[in-house]
């Protein structure tokens, strides 16, 4: 016989557990709505109900860290919902079965960061994983908000403490301050605006929320090596023993290339009778061939590696590793920097100074986007400033037809003879 009793604490309290069985003593105010008794002891909470004529039984809650007036308003929940044609235990599952914001990762490092270049696939699985994942992991991808994705970029922007070497041993590390990254909040965003889209195509919400977060303002670093210091540079590079490593950071400072196509050049890119390099859409970070002239120094550079590197070795620069062309020079850098005097100075900021250098002998924003490989004409206007120079030394050119001529004035009160 069914047991029936208006529940309340002490009532579920006074329950004994019976040997060999479980058995339920359910609400007189909520139909349905009963009290779970447990051979060990344990008590839990829950709804009987019929749906498309199957019976079903939903579990609410644990007793006591749920109380029975907090399970009965619960059940009174559910049972509005099952009056109004819902399955409580069906949207359960349904719930449980939808796409996380973890499934969502996953699946965006396997269908889209392939086909990015490599050094973006990494930071982009490195933001995902180290910066968002521990705070949107378990979070449904129906759930977040536009505030959740506000939310997470000003923690971002905020920055955070990171080790840092106080001396050139692995063993001497502190906690640096910390420090704001705008810019990493701002990438972030970036990322998160193209893995919602793609969730739209594939159905997992309805919506973007990141498309409208706020970008923080960028102030882009703009470091430019005078001609003194380019000077000390050479000496620098004409002195060094790894001339290999000077090479590289020749051909980065007379081509505006990056460090990372430097490295991977093949001597087949080249053609020194037309005077070019072809860059495969595999090294560029714009994902395009990238084909730009060459000076007559870059030409003798190249050649003088043909005399260096064994015959049948691709790689202009080859590495240690047998087939593999040089993976990083960042220590041979830290000498450079440390013997020329340029302790700020990156090898990025030799784009920055070949970009300046060709502004100052009087070239277009579109030949230098060109020659840097810019896709975007917006990318260049970095370098418009540097145009005022020339621009100023037209003005006054200009200026100086108008410009009054002195005129003979005679004295007045001198009397003439």
């Amino acid at each position: 016989m069914v047991k029936r009793l208006r529940l309340n604490d002490k009532i579920v309290r006074e329950q004994v557990p019976e040997e060999g069985r479980h058995y339920q003593v359910f609400d007189t105010e909520v139909r349905g709505f009963s009290i779970r008794i447990l051979q060990s002891g344990g008590r839990s909470f829950s709804l009987d109900y019929r749906f498309a004529g199957a019976q079903r039984r939903m579990a609410i809650g644990r007793w006591p860290e749920w109380t029975v007036t907090a399970a009965r308003e619960r059940a009174r929940d559910l049972r509005r919902v099952i009056e109004e044609g819902g399955d409580p235990l069906g949207t359960r599952g349904e719930l449980r079965e939808a796409p996380r914001f973890s499934d969502m990762i996953d699946r965006y490092l396997a269908e889209h960061v392939p086909h990015l270049a490599k050094t973006n696939a990494s930071d982009q699985q490195a933001m995902l994983t180290k910066l968002v994942a521990p705070h949107w992991g378990r979070k449904l991808v129906t759930e977040i908000t536009p505030h959740d994705v506000a939310k997470l970029l000003n923690i971002i922007a905020k920055g955070r403490a990171r080790p840092s070497k106080e001396k050139p041993n692995n063993r001497a590390r502190k906690l640096q301050g910390v420090k704001p990254t705008p810019i990493r909040a701002n990438r972030v965003g970036e990322v998160l605006r193209k893995m919602f889209t793609l969730a739209i195509s594939w159905g997992w919400r309805m919506d973007n929320p990141a498309s409208g977060f706020k970008k923080r303002i960028e102030n882009e670093r703009e470091r430019f090596l005078s001609q003194e210091e380019i000077g000390r540079l050479a000496e620098v590079l004409d002195a060094a023993t790894d001339q290999r490593g000077a090479g590289i950071i020749r051909l980065c400072m007379l081509t505006g290339s990056r460090v990372g196509e430097v490295r991977q050049a093949r001597f087949e890119q080249f053609n020194l009778e037309l005077g070019s390099w072809s860059k495969p859409a595999a090294s560029t970070k714009q994902r395009k061939i990238h084909r730009i002239p060459i000076s007559a120094e870059v030409a003798t550079i190249v050649r003088q590696r043909q005399l260096l590197v064994p015959k049948g070795n691709p790689w202009l620069f080859p590495g240690d590793a047998p087939g593999q062309p040089v993976k990083e020079i960042r220590r041979f850098w830290i000498n450079v920097q440390k013997d020329a005097k340029l302790p700020e100075v990156r090898i990025h900021d030799l784009r920055h100074t070949f970009a300046s250098l060709l502004v100052s002998g009087g070239a277009s924003l579109e030949m230098i986007g060109k020659l840097l490989g810019h896709s975007q004409m917006q990318t260049t206007q970095r370098y418009a400033h540097l145009m005022d120079s020339p621009l100023r030394a037209g003005v006054d050119a200009v200026a100086s037809m108008f410009r009054p001529r002195p005129k003979i004035v005679h004295d007045a009160d001198k009397k003439t003879a």
